[in-house]
């Protein structure tokens, strides 16, 4: 199984140059079932990254691009009254595929963005009365501009807490950015990308990642960052927060190649997990965030 990940980040790295431990991170994000955010400026490759990904899964793929006039019917879908049949009918969105990939979700109004909010926890969504199961496995992959450009609606809190990992790009350093100069259109190696992980054999994966076992001695880490976040923070990590980071790191820990869950594991996920549950509110920044999230890794003792 570990050989057909690998396989997974190395294609996807032949897109994104030099960004592998971004990439490691968004598929230990898709293995723990988890939903992923990209944020990050223009132009440094958020939507090339989600399409590499959606490629090399072999999954059925939509894009929806958010704007401000976006409602929640054009995601999710709506009912119309069919005259043959006498009745109203269903017409499926475009959130019923295995891949969504919304670009730029803070450019739709809040209303179009709660729309995103029971589909991200409990996989089905409700319309007329009616609850529609999604596809398995369901994944979304959402990128965003910083928060400080025109045009643009913050995710509410509760919004976020549904994206297991929130990952920033930045630019290539100077090798990497001469690679891609000189090499040909990421566009054109996107589109004839081959899939490396079907559909089933991701079943699998993610179902052996929730077997990775955890001591009770991780267990009390990961408790006592969870505790050293809320006397630090207004808030605090929630216990959803608390799940999400115990299944980042077995996925992390399996794509190591080992049975069980060490500090380490724990370590590497932390930040992609706690900081935009720490660094939204209106007294911590973004970059605050992921300063508390660092601190709390490294003062933490592990027992």
């Amino acid at each position: 199984m570990q050989s057909r990940i690998e396989a997974l980040v190395a294609q996807v790295s032949e897109i994104i140059v030099g960004k592998e431990d971004a990439i490691r991170l968004a598929v230990a994000c898709l293995l723990a079932r988890g939903h992923l955010l990209i944020e990050d400026v223009p132009g440094v490759g958020k939507t090339t990254l989600s399409h590499a990904l959606a490629r090399s899964l072999g999954l059925n793929f939509r894009r929806i691009q958010f704007t401000s006039d976006l409602l929640p019917a054009d995601i999710l879908g709506n009912s119309i009254f069919d005259r043959e049949q006498q009745r109203f009918v269903f017409h499926a969105g475009p959130i019923f595929s295995q891949v969504v990939l919304i670009d730029e979700v803070n450019r739709a109004t809040p209303k179009t963005q709660s729309a995103l909010l029971e589909a991200m926890e409990e996989n089905h969504v409700t319309i007329d009365g009616a609850s529609h199961v999604l596809p398995v496995p369901f994944f979304v992959m959402a990128t965003q501009n910083p928060q400080h450009q025109v045009g643009t609606f913050p995710l509410p809190e509760s919004q976020l807490d549904r994206f297991l990992m929130r990952l920033e790009l930045g630019v290539p350093s100077r090798s990497a950015e001469r690679t891609m100069l000189l090499g040909l259109e990421r566009r054109d190696l996107v589109r004839d990308l081959k899939p490396v992980l079907e559909g089933e054999a991701l079943r699998e994966i993610q179902t052996a990642v929730r077997g990775v076992h955890t001591s009770a001695a991780l267990l009390d880490y990961l408790q006592d960052v969870l505790e050293g976040s809320r006397r630090r923070h207004r808030t605090g990590l929630s216990p959803r927060a608390g799940l999400a980071l115990l299944r980042a790191s077995q996925a992390w820990a399996f794509m190591q190649r080992r049975d069980m869950v060490l500090p380490e594991d724990l370590q590497a996920v932390g930040v992609a997990v706690m900081a935009h549950r720490l660094g939204e509110d209106f007294e911590t920044t973004a970059e605050g965030g992921r300063a508390l999230a660092q601190s709390l890794l490294r003062e933490t003792a592990v027992a």
